[in-house]
């Protein structure tokens, strides 16, 4: 294991509440400047080694927490096994940090794994993340959002087969780019939790089946008191609340995921993954074909992880 850092990082899970939206600014002040004291410098910070995938020990459970509890994220290390353990350790360790409300996501089997890789053909053909081709900031489920309570809230990927070349994450929390939006002026935050203020457009499948318009704010509190966040820097398919100020709100976001400097980057192993709050992330094109076809395991649930130490 690898956690570093302030004793204090943990904490950050139920710090973080009872303030994004509300006028009580020295409380947020101090949840800021320890959120930006404790978050990691680099993905080394928040990497945890286990021992078997299926069987995480307490005290490796209680090191994804606390590199959860500085950046709604960790990545893991573990053993590679064959696809069928790989699956059934998978489901276990989603149950392990209170993950069980699993999506029911259109392209999933029947464990709610999604297999993203490129393909030729099929139901997950002309989508993106099927393909080998970048994929913009975002985070998941943007175009699934039904309120607060019933959107995209934690997900894991984990990485079967690697690209021969290419195929790096970049990550950021979303709290993060809420501070430096806050920092630039209140008034960005303010656009961006309008009940309206990006937009999906309803999408017609090749087998005729719509998915309906989503309308919703980019930051929002949920039930628990933490930041959630909907977003995709996307330009096609997306309209954003026809106003000045979301539009320069959407633009000083752009600008800050181009270049902040506490962005995180992996290129993950077989056997590596990611377990998060839905954090922001993208993916760089890569090189993938036959055997060396690149192979993630994707679950996403509604729910946060558990931040409770010592399950």
């Amino acid at each position: 294991m690898q956690i570093k850092g302030p004793n204090q990082a943990a904490a950050t899970f139920s710090q973080s509440s009872g303030f994004f939206l509300t006028g009580d600014e020295s409380a947020y002040r101090a949840w800021r400047e320890q959120k930006l004291a404790c978050y990691p410098a680099s993905v080394k910070d928040i990497l945890v080694d286990i021992a078997d995938l299926a069987r995480v020990t307490p005290a490796e459970h209680d090191a994804i927490v606390a590199a959860c509890g500085r950046a709604n994220m960790a990545i893991y290390r573990a053993p590679p096994t064959d696809e069928g353990a790989t699956r059934r350790a998978l489901r276990a360790l989603g149950d392990r940090f209170g993950l069980r409300a699993v999506e029911d996501h259109r392209s999933a089997a029947a464990d709610g794994i999604v297999s993203i890789e490129p393909v030729e053909s099929g139901g997950r053909l002309g989508y993106i993340p099927y393909t080998d081709r970048p994929i913009a900031w975002h985070t998941d489920g943007y175009y699934n959002f039904h309120g607060p309570g019933h959107c995209i809230q934690a997900m894991l990927l984990h990485c079967v087969r690697d690209a021969p070349d290419g195929g790096e994450n970049r990550l950021l929390d979303p709290e993060i780019a809420y501070i430096r939006l806050r920092d630039r002026d209140p008034a960005l935050i303010a656009a961006l939790t309008a009940a309206d203020a990006m937009t999906i457009p309803a999408n017609v499948e090749a087998n005729g089946r719509v998915r309906p318009e989503n309308v919703g704010p980019v930051f929002f509190v949920d039930p628990s008191g933490a930041l959630g966040m909907r977003y995709t820097a996307r330009t096609r398919s997306i309209a954003w609340r026809d106003d000045g100020a979301t539009r320069r709100a959407a633009d000083a976001l752009k600008e800050i995921l181009a270049d902040d400097p506490m962005t995180l980057r992996v290129r993950m192993r077989p056997g590596e993954g990611l377990i998060c709050n839905n954090v922001l992330h993208d993916r760089s094109g890569f090189a993938s074909s036959g055997q060396d076809r690149r192979l993630l395991y994707r679950i996403r649930y509604h729910g946060r992880i558990d931040a409770q130490k010592g399950a």
